[in-house]
């Protein structure tokens, strides 16, 4: 809202409905104050302003579960309009009543409708522990889900557990059913966290490999030149795999040093390439710019999974980059999260930062961003709009600087930013406890879904069926 005091015009942000009354009484006694009474012309100037500045109301808020840990990490449209989310549940009760008996994590897609009532709900996995990470549409209007399962029964088949962790890939059908399913991994902790088709008609799913535990495999067709040996690599590498439209591994690679690397996403480049990117702590082998304690890390490979090129962004202390999209101009945008105040980090806010930072094809950066209050912020996805706009998502614990707002220990919160970085608008929302979330998309209506996970059951959250409910908000 905009309102003119002493012939200046103040901007007074908001990030939850108040109603016409307050602003009406706020108003009179600004005005009231004032030596200088508004002309016509400026009375009417104020009206036009305050038209233009409609509060961000969400349409809905829902939560699903229930009376064990279920979370949301990511959403996808579907032919017919209506929306699937992807999760993990360990629940047996509330919303998963009569569809799982067990009290083990196991992953959970359900779709819903553009009101956000269920339609249809499926769990998958084994006895033990099955986690998702993401969700993408496939071609047949289908889908394909990453995550990562420690089962050995179940749903957990081709060819079955190798170690304490595998990727897990599952190929469904438009109604959830099982098309294929695919593991890959060795005997450690090797976890999947981004799948998608690929242009060719196969996919590309990327994560992190234990490569210690793996003694060097899975590295099938890359040339060691230049490396000390597989054994000396650490217990997270980023790894990829182009996989053919059965899910039969193509090719894999893994890249990253002795310490933790690990990939969040990925996505496939103009040029029929792939682009890796997530965090390393490492500064040997295939980090060769390392800026401190953990770095933005980005890995480029061309169609049959060579190395290109690696680039690191950040400062002394910890970034953590989770999502990557390509930008109109053919260069590339990673959010994440910042607590360093030095090298790349131009502007530190607070305690942690979301950041993003544009670079080139070349790896080069182009310019970077920090969004936040003085606690701690984080963004987990970007998404671009169709306007040239990109929506940012994540979580904040700020009550201040671009947060106004802060309703309990974590809000959920999202970002429009210009092709340049510049926040044009901010939404928050949530309970007294914790809010995070994981993802967010634009729909052609200009509507915006968020998903995520809540542990509140006040003030912006409507209820709470357990510990921790998937969180799904449509503004």
């Amino acid at each position: 809202m905009r309102f003119l005091y002493n012939n200046i015009v103040v901007v007074l942000r908001k990030n939850t409905f108040i109603t016409f009354i307050f602003y009406s009484l706020l108003l009179a006694t600004v005005t009231s104050c004032s030596k200088d009474t508004p002309s016509p012309q400026e009375e009417d100037e104020m009206e036009d302003e305050m038209d233009d500045e409609t509060p961000i109301e969400a349409e809905f808020i829902r939560t699903y579960g229930g009376s064990g840990v279920d979370e949301g990490v990511a959403i996808v449209t579907t032919s017919d309009g209506s929306y699937v989310i992807a999760g993990t549940t360990q629940s047996n009760d509330g919303d998963l009543l009569n569809i799982k008996t067990t009290a083990d994590a196991d992953i959970w897609i359900f779709k819903v409708t553009t009101s956000g009532e269920i339609q249809w709900s499926k769990t998958y996995g084994g006895t033990a522990n099955d986690i998702a990470t993401n969700i993408s549409n496939t071609n047949d209007n289908g889908f394909i889900v990453s995550g990562y399962t420690r089962s050995t029964d179940g749903d957990v088949t081709d060819p079955g557990n190798a170690g304490f962790h595998d990727f897990w890939i599952l190929k469904l059908d438009s109604t959830g059913n099982i098309q294929w399913n695919k593991t890959f991994g060795y005997s450690g902790s090797d976890q999947c966290y981004k799948a998608f088709p690929t242009s060719t008609g196969g996919y590309f799913i990327s994560g992190f490999l234990d490569v210690s535990a793996s003694e060097g495999e899975g590295n099938e067709g890359r040339s060691q030149t230049g490396q000390k040996g597989a054994n000396l690599h650490g217990v997270g590498e980023f790894w990829g795999m182009l996989l053919d439209g059965n899910g039969n591994a193509i090719w894999k690679r893994y890249f990253g040093g002795t310490n933790n690397d690990r990939s969040y996403d990925a996505l496939e480049t103009a040029d029929g390439g792939f682009l890796m990117t997530g965090a390393s702590e490492s500064d040997d082998f295939d980090i060769t710019d390392s800026k401190g304690s953990y770095d933005f890390w980005a890995v480029r490979l061309s169609s049959s999974g060579d190395l290109m090129w690696t680039k690191s962004f950040g400062g002394d202390g910890i970034e953590i980059g989770y999502a990557v999209t390509q930008t109109n101009d053919g260069n590339y945008m990673m959010v994440g999260d910042t607590r360093s105040t030095d090298q790349d980090i131009s502007t530190p806010l607070g305690n942690a930062d979301a950041w993003i930072v544009k670079f080139s094809d070349e790896g080069n950066l182009i310019w970077e961003k920090t969004y936040g209050g003085t606690e701690f912020d984080s963004a987990k996805s970007i998404f671009p709009l169709s306007n040239g706009n990109y929506l940012i998502s994540g979580s904040t614990r700020s009550g201040n600087g671009d947060l106004l707002t802060n309703n309990g220990q974590n809000d959920a919160w999202y970002g429009i930013i210009a092709p340049n970085g510049t926040l044009e608008s901010v939404y928050s929302a949530g309970g007294s406890n914790l809010e995070f979330i994981e993802d967010a998309i634009a729909l052609d209506n200009d509507s915006i879904l968020m998903v995520g996970n809540t542990e509140s059951s006040d003030l912006d959250i409507p209820s709470n069926q357990g510990s921790k409910d998937v969180l799904l908000i449509k503004i």
